[in-house]
């Protein structure tokens, strides 16, 4: 958690709240409150069919739909966060998004560059989450969307929702058997949506290869400076739940 949590630790210090202890045997009080999609998370495991890519790829891939899409249906709440109104969404809007995904699926993803990819996985990873909620609305919970295989499974993660140069992908597949492991960023926790109100907030813009550090930085940025993800009350910092399950991922030993 090394940088994010420095981040965090200048947030305290500007917050007028009783002083926090911190002694050398307990650096950090993790109280672990966060709405979030899941009891625990899987382990990054490479796909190592999705580590092909052309290094000199000077071939981009189109965004901007997506881009348009999310800056006409998010709204941003006084509270910080970032809503889609699912019954507001028109079924011209929703053929848009699927036009959007379906063109993603058909992209030949080995024949670009590592950026080109990068964004290409994230994008395609948030878009399929809205569709996904969009096709099973109105739910309560995207935890309530069992269509998951397997009997003790629950929600939609490990479901094959898409298909990529023939073949099927889950959610789960795109987040941790390729973004966590292929590209090691702990930044993907906050780029990565879960359509959940404890998570990082979905990006009012498509991600684009040419400015991912600095997206991904805002994205942290956002998550950090907000209640869901750091706060402190009655003395104690409290931290989102995605420090304590991706905690290898931020650096934690």
């Amino acid at each position: 958690m090394k940088k994010f949590l420095r981040a965090a630790w200048r947030k305290t210090a500007r917050l007028k709240t009783a002083s926090i202890a911190i002694t050398a045997l307990t650096a950090l009080l993790f109280v672990l409150t966060a709405t979030a999609p899941a009891l625990a998370a899987p382990k990054a495991d490479l796909w190592p069919f999705w580590e092909r890519h052309s290094p000199q790829s000077t071939a981009q891939i189109d965004h901007s739909p997506w881009d348009r899409w999310l800056k006409q249906h998010i709204r941003r709440g006084d509270d910080g966060i970032n809503r889609i109104a699912y019954a507001a969404i028109t079924p011209a809007a929703h053929a848009e998004l699927q036009n959007y995904i379906n063109a993603l699926q058909q992209t030949d993803i080995a024949s670009h560059g590592r950026a080109q990819q990068f964004a290409y996985w994230v994008n395609l990873y948030n878009a399929a989450t809205v569709a996904l909620i969009l096709a099973h609305y109105p739910v309560e919970s995207i935890r309530n969307i069992n269509i998951s295989p397997g009997f003790f499974s629950r929600g939609p993660w490990d479901a094959k929702l898409l298909q990529v140069a023939g073949e099927a992908l889950s959610l789960n597949d795109i987040e941790h058997r390729i973004l966590r492991p292929i590209w090691r960023d702990p930044r993907i926790h906050y780029a990565v949506n879960c359509a959940s109100i404890g998570c990082p907030n979905l990006a009012a813009s498509a991600y684009r290869a040419e400015r991912m550090p600095e997206m991904l930085d805002q994205a942290a940025q956002d998550f950090i400076n907000h209640p869901r993800g750091v706060r402190v009350e009655a003395g104690k910092l409290h931290l989102s739940s995605i420090y304590d399950w991706y905690g290898g991922d931020f650096g934690a030993t």
